[in-house]
């Protein structure tokens, strides 16, 4: 009888047909123990978020983004309805300073934009999945207004707001996050997400620098000024 049990290793190494021997399988358990020791090791801590900056930005340049603050996905879940309060004052301040507006709503048959943030007439509404960009004309509508610059709310933080900001970012877009103004299904997937934002691949800024070029920045409805 064997006095060790295989590896997940060693074990997929017998199913692809290889020739096992004991230093093989030797090999495979010492290499998976190493690798479970490292995992462990690994510190267990909360993702370091850098509190929200005050940003102003120039209204003829910017664009402020209601992303799914909708019927379909919004209406039912108490923590994008809470953020609904702060997402409406930063819309009076964008649209009293001449900013573009620009909603977007999901693909959901039926779904619309919540009353208490209704596009009025001009603002223009996309909709998609969780990318606004893709398949869409949202790039286009920025472009042809000169938006260097988008200020993000809506709903999920992990879902429409990330990927959108990415696509964003992608694009050359510089973009703000109000964090009172998103909301995700738990207090953890909004920090991981905010985390997210800030460390997104190609596109950090982990100090969170107000207005990093082509990057995301982090602020609050009530730290945002809109100003020429």
């Amino acid at each position: 009888m064997s006095i060790f049990s295989f590896s997940h290793a060693a074990k997929r190494v017998a199913l692809a047909g290889g020739t096992l021997t004991v230093a093989t399988v030797s090999a495979a358990i010492v290499l998976a123990a190493i690798s479970a020791n490292s995992i462990a090791a690994e510190p267990k801590k909360t993702p370091t978020i850098q509190p929200s900056v005050p940003v102003t930005v120039d209204p003829a340049t910017t664009a402020y983004l209601v992303l799914d603050d909708s019927s379909a996905v919004c209406a039912q879940n108490p923590h994008c309805v809470a953020t609904l309060p702060a997402a409406a004052n930063l819309l009076a301040k964008a649209r009293a300073a001449g900013a573009q507006v620009v909603f977007s709503k999901t693909v959901n048959p039926g779904d619309g934009v919540l009353p208490q943030l209704a596009p009025r007439g001009g603002e223009q509404t996309v909709a998609a999945r969780a990318d606004k960009f893709f398949g869409t004309e949202l790039d286009h509508i920025l472009r042809s207004h000169g938006i260097k610059t988008a200020v993000m709310v809506g709903t999920k933080t992990n879902g429409a707001i990330l990927y959108t900001a990415f696509a964003a970012n992608a694009r050359g877009y510089t973009v703000v996050v109000a964090t009172d103004g998103v909301s995700a299904d738990s207090d953890f997937i909004q920090r991981y997400s905010l985390f997210q934002l800030l460390n997104q691949p190609g596109f950090p800024n982990a100090a969170n620098t107000p207005l990093a070029p082509h990057g995301v920045t982090l602020s609050d409805t009530k730290l945002i000024t809109f100003h020429r």
